[in-house]
């Protein structure tokens, strides 16, 4: 069984800047790719960022140049530092762990962005 806590998120000025991180505990293994989706009210689950077990990662286009996702594989541990947050990009910002088995999610914690 895999758990998945969040932390970081919360209220930021346009321009600002959060860290976000997630940290797996049970059966996770350096290969398990890593990421961060988000949802905004009334909108669909969307990936923001990927990381996997080579460090390859992968970014959706309102992401690119602005959000970085790295991993700590020691702690179990990945992150997504955001800069230059816009009002769009307020959500919840859910972590998740992909495995063979399945795909585990944290609970979500909410980034809200003031402009």
């Amino acid at each position: 069984q895999v758990q998945l806590v969040e932390s970081g998120g919360g209220l930021v000025q346009a321009g600002g800047s959060l860290r976000l991180s997630c940290v797996a505990s049970g059966s996770i293994f350096s290969f398990n790719a890593m990421g961060w989706y988000r949802q905004a009210p009334g909108k669909q689950r969307e990936l923001v960022a990927r990381i996997n077990g080579y460090n390859v990662t992968n970014y959706a286009d309102s992401a690119k140049g602005r959000f970085t996702i790295s991993r700590d594989n020691a702690k179990n541990t990945v992150f997504l530092q955001m800069n230059s947050l816009k009002p769009e990009d307020t959500a919840v910002y859910y972590c998740i762990v992909w495995t063979v088995v399945r795909n585990y999610w944290g609970q979500g914690t909410q980034v809200t962005v003031s402009s």
